[in-house]
């Protein structure tokens, strides 16, 4: 962990790189400013801007790093991040673009908490946001698209995308099933030699820049090293363990600070699943068991999540700040609350920095095996389906304003109530879509030009 204070190391390493780390730190706030829309949505943003307009990384090695980030506990896209500057940066440079990832989310749900805490509602809030939410699913629909066009590249491949979405949303299949299933086969199709699940290939070229970087001389960062892992494990387990036990230990196990985070600890070890099977799990334990939020809260707090920047898992600071909000101990409630939501925060992310600095080394030297890099061109395929099923998911919310749940004949999925079509909603994701898809509009522009749209709807009072 020296690299925490290297900057002569850093500096080395940006010199063989070109990409300095100032430059380096406006990316990462850029991405971080424009990443709505849930994982599908962060994903289509880091793979625009890293992998299309910068050339930082090449589509293998993104994939590569997706990859493993979705095998993980905990925010994807946010642990996705923290691999990439991880790569370039070393330590501090996964720190960066990690926790920058998550800083306007941490902003602007502490600010709506405290509205929501204080007057009731934030209705007007979410209204602001509504247009961002409509260009949002323009976006998310291009990832599919742009990875599904460069992974899905034989028959078989789009096969198991296709599998793998049926099997997710129609079925409700435990998400690590289908990602061990894939790579189960991946694996025998490597294996017995078969040339549909060959690594991708970016062009027979490295143009992109961390690909270049690694080509011949590995950073001494990438290589895995036994006695620097345990340091790092260390390290980690005490940045995220120590603040628990000691709120045990001072406060006691009933006290809610120390059941938020234990909660919560838990949590960052046991969602696999992505955003959504999080959310499931938080909902069912905060309101029904624990009782800090109602179900009603919830959905708010959820709607405040997919609004603002961030992962969709900041819902926890709003569910830890509402828990001490009400429970205060003897603190005043809103500061009870900051310090609630902080906390739930603080246990949720400090895992994700310790899977990727833990195991990101491992994984890079395994890209040169073929059986390897054929299970992970399987679940390649399969994230493509699991990505098209995060975007129906979210198109399904997002224009309309009701659902249903379908559980018969072995389906459990949501179906659309049709009558309940959002049409402001659906005239703006129209619009969105045409401007990226027909006319190649940046997308600053059009998250920008769809926010103005939605504010100027609520103001003549269309939504």
């Amino acid at each position: 962990m020296t690299d925490f204070t290297a900057p002569e190391k850093m500096s080395a390493q940006a010199n063989t790189h070109g990409i300095s780390f100032n430059e380096a730190i406006l990316v990462w706030m850029r991405i971080a400013i424009l990443s709505f829309g849930g994982p599908a949505g962060q994903i289509a943003v880091m793979h625009r801007i890293l992998v299309d307009e910068k050339k930082w990384i090449s589509e293998e090695r993104f994939l590569h790093a997706l990859n493993y980030c979705m095998l993980l506990p905990g925010p994807e896209a946010q642990q996705l991040a923290t691999y990439i500057g991880w790569l370039l940066h070393r330590t501090v440079g996964g720190l960066v673009a990690g926790g920058l990832f998550i800083l306007p989310g941490i902003v602007a749900i502490m600010g709506l908490s405290y509205i929501y805490a204080l007057y009731g509602n934030v209705g007007f809030v979410e209204a602001i946001f509504f247009g961002l939410k409509t260009a949002v699913l323009a976006i998310v629909i291009q990832a599919v698209v742009r990875v599904g066009k460069r992974s899905l590249r034989n028959p078989i491949m789009v096969s198991l995308a296709a599998i793998s979405f049926v099997a997710i949303f129609f079925f409700g299949a435990p998400f690590p099933l289908i990602i061990v299933a894939a790579a189960a086969f991946g694996f025998m199709g490597a294996r017995l030699g078969r040339p549909e699940f060959a690594p991708l290939e970016h062009g027979g070229k490295n143009t992109a820049v961390i690909d270049s970087m690694l080509g011949d001389e590995v950073p001494d960062h990438v290589r895995p090293n036994t006695a620097r892992t345990l340091r790092v494990g260390a390290i980690w387990l005490a940045i995220w363990l120590v603040p628990v036990f000691t709120l045990l230990l001072v406060l006691g196990q009933s006290d809610v600070f120390s059941q938020i985070a234990v909660f919560f600890s838990k949590m960052a070890m046991v969602t696999f699943g992505g955003a959504y099977a999080v959310l499931a799990y938080v909902a069912q334990q905060a309101a029904d068991y624990y009782q800090w939020v109602t179900p009603r809260e919830m959905l708010d707090g959820l709607g405040m999540a997919e609004t603002t920047p961030g992962p969709l898992i900041m819902v926890v600071q709003f569910v830890g700040f509402m828990a001490a909000f009400r429970e205060a101990s003897g603190l005043t409630p809103v500061l009870a609350g900051t310090l609630g939501g902080l906390l739930a925060t603080w246990v949720t992310f400090a895992p994700c920095f310790l899977w990727i600095f833990v195991g990101a080394p491992y994984i890079e030297a395994l890209r040169g095996n073929k059986a390897l890099a054929g299970a992970l061109s399987a679940i390649t395929a399969a994230v493509v389906g699991v990505i098209l099923n995060l975007s129906i998911w979210f198109a399904l919310h997002t224009l309309f304003r009701q659902t249903y749940p379908v559980h018969q004949f072995g389906l459990s999925f949501d179906a659309p109530v049709f009558s309940s079509v959002d049409l402001p909603a659906l005239i703006l994701s129209i619009a969105a879509a045409t401007a990226i898809f027909r006319f190649n509009i940046g997308m600053l522009v059009v998250l920008a030009a769809s926010c103005g749209a939605g504010v100027v709807m609520r103001l003549a009072g269309f939504i």
